[in-house]
């Protein structure tokens, strides 16, 4: 009983020392900061089991159908999504540098997530990351599941077709920005 007793009041110790260092306003918030190693892990645990309850939608379009894949670049490229995240030939824009968490190299976790899971993320955004919910300005669904093909297909554009996809749609967003 006696051990019992002080795990429960070891909990209640560090519960409060961690609101009094949180809501205190002692952790450090700013962007020129790094997050911690256990706030990374958190907010990467939570973003991901978040995605993956609520990113349950299958694509209603065929995502490998070429016409659509391009038609997803060309939204890609309209909507800005290469200033953050980069695309075949083209650099993220300088701000992009600032956002923290980094936005992700979308060539390297595509083929991790899910069309379904794309479309949520592009749909809703992401908390915390400066990823906006394209739904909240209105972007169609069915332009967002065009995004999403593109996306899951990225790692495979050349930097030809890419530019060939979006030459109508003045893709040359972040050109000229530093690599990552």
């Amino acid at each position: 009983m006696k051990f019992l007793s002080f795990i429960g009041a070891l909990a209640i110790i560090v519960v409060v020392a961690a609101a009094a260092f949180f809501f205190g306003g002692f952790y450090n918030v700013a962007a020129t900061e790094p997050n911690s190693s256990v706030v990374d892990w958190a907010l990467t645990y939570i973003r991901t089991a978040s995605i993956n309850r609520y990113a349950a939608e299958q694509p209603p379009i065929p995502i490998e159908d070429a016409a659509i894949i391009q038609s997803g670049a060309r939204a890609f490229a309209s909507r800005g999504c290469a200033n953050c995240h980069g695309a075949p030939g083209v650099m993220w824009a300088k701000f992009s540098e600032g956002l923290r968490p980094d936005p992700p190299d979308l060539k390297d976790v595509a083929k991790d997530l899910t069309p379904g899971q794309i479309f949520w993320v592009v749909r809703n955004g992401i908390n915390m990351t400066g990823m906006p919910g394209f739904g909240l300005v209105e972007a169609p669904d069915r332009e967002i599941w065009a995004i999403a093909a593109f996306v899951k297909k990225l790692p495979e554009v050349s930097e030809d077709d890419y530019k060939a996809w979006t030459a109508e749609t003045g893709s040359a967003a972040g050109e000229g920005a530093a690599p990552r």
